[in-house]
């Protein structure tokens, strides 16, 4: 009889890690697709706004459709990337599925029409909506549920930048402040990598980013002693890059904060928005900091790939990209924080290097990833992105740039969802009724 009851309990262990198995290959698949749908539109509606410039001027309407899509089909989906940390911390409220659609097409909308906005968040709440579809469907275990939400984060983030291991590490680095969830590891790299090589079978093309090894920083004495003096200058640009990712953080929440407290119309809300987008437009003589700014129409114009050039930014180039980043997220249009992140470290790294005399294309890649890592609290995540992004001669000073980014960020960053280590150990003992 007992041999019976633990066969059978094995079957059925054997069964349910069976259908998370399949589970994960299906939700890979589909988000590697849609995601890969989602750049190739991205791309078709950036260069449709560089050719019809017009378009900035209707930013405040869109605002206004955007705001009424998420009121009429939207409900808690506004919500977003924090919709699906809180998700995976305390599950029941759920992630509705039309998530998807509608931050594809409201994020397609904010570039359409000039917003400043990313891509990270729009792949992660995709893969994040897909993921609580399939666990819906499959009727699976609040456990498998939130493993199969991490991988879906894992999945949207590393088919969108073509970095599957920064994906897995970024889904198990984000959701608690220092701390990792280690028992997710593998199941979130094999999502991620799966859902990268889907996304590149369609076609898309990765931006591909250099630091070259001409650079001072590649002529070490011995391996392990590399140059103090660059050292020391990546140190006080981790310390910058952190100042960033807390004014980034801390300009959006306040923003959001302002105009949901003082404009009584909730549709204003966006449409003041773009219009403060179009004067800022006006008062910085420039429209480089619209978009995503990964490149620009222009050879002259300010963007991340010529942020790795000398003369590619000017020294403010990362205070406009905030400013106009904060304002079109802050106030309701939609896309995610990541890629103005990486332009707002780029160009300030290039404006560092002017200033000291350091490597340029070195320290725009050090400013790409630090202020990231600074902004989200995923220190080790934004490490290994430098080594997939650029390689990993540098890697001693994208750890440095990225640690001292992290502590040098203040306590919060720009996931709201995002706990602590302290809170998130109290919830876990509160909910098992121990302590």
């Amino acid at each position: 009889m007992n041999n019976t009851t633990t066969t059978l309990q094995s079957f059925k262990v054997n069964r349910q890690r069976l259908r998370l198995a399949a589970a994960i290959v299906v939700l890979s698949v589909l988000a590697g697709l849609l995601v890969a749908l989602f750049l190739w539109l991205l791309d078709l509606v950036t260069q449709f706004h560089w050719q019809h410039n017009w378009l900035l001027y209707l930013l405040p309407l869109a605002g206004i459709g955007i705001y009424f899509l998420y009121r009429l089909a939207g409900k808690n989906a506004g919500a977003g990337n924090n919709l699906v940390m809180e998700e995976i911390h305390q599950p029941g409220g759920g992630v509705p599925v039309r998530m998807a659609p509608l931050v594809l097409l409201t994020t397609l909308v904010t570039h359409l029409f000039g917003g400043s906005a990313g891509r990270e968040g729009t792949a992660v709440q995709m893969g994040g909506s897909i993921a609580a579809g399939i666990a819906r469907k499959w009727k699976l275990s609040p456990a498998d549920t939130r493993l199969l939400l991490m991988t879906g984060i894992a999945a949207g983030f590393g088919a969108v930048f073509g970095t599957p291991v920064t994906g897995a590490v970024f889904a198990i680095e984000v959701l608690v402040v220092g701390s990792l969830q280690y028992r997710a590891i593998l199941p979130c790299l094999f999502a991620s990598a799966l859902a990268a090589l889907v996304c590149a079978a369609c076609g898309i093309a990765h931006t591909a980013y250099y630091i070259s090894s001409a650079t001072p920083a590649a002529q070490w004495l011995p391996i392990a002693a590399p140059s103090v003096i660059l050292l020391g200058k990546t140190l006080l640009g981790g310390i910058a890059f952190g100042l960033a990712s807390y004014s980034f953080s801390r300009l959006q929440h306040i923003i959001n904060t302002i105009s949901n407290r003082y404009i009584p119309v909730p549709w204003l809300i966006p449409f003041i928005g773009g219009l403060i987008i179009i004067l800022l437009c006006f008062i910085s003589g420039t429209r480089n900091y619209t978009g995503l700014g990964v490149t620009a129409p222009l050879p002259s114009d300010v963007s991340i790939v010529n942020a790795f050039h000398t003369g590619g930014a000017s020294s403010f180039s990362w205070l406009w990209k905030i400013i106009f980043t904060a304002f079109t997220l802050g106030m309701g249009f939609k896309g995610g924080e990541v890629t103005p992140l990486f332009f707002i470290g780029a160009t300030m790294g290039n404006a560092l290097a002017m200033a000291t005399g350091a490597p340029v294309d070195l320290f725009a890649g050090l400013g790409f990833i630090a202020v990231f890592a600074g902004a989200t609290k995923t220190p080790l995540a934004c490490t290994i992105m430098g080594m997939e992004l650029f390689g990993s001669s540098y890697v001693i000073y994208f750890a440095l740039a990225c640690f001292t980014a992290f502590y040098c960020s203040g306590k919060t960053g720009i996931y709201t969802a995002q706990r602590r280590k302290t809170k998130a150990l109290a919830a876990t003992t509160n909910s098992n009724g121990k302590g």
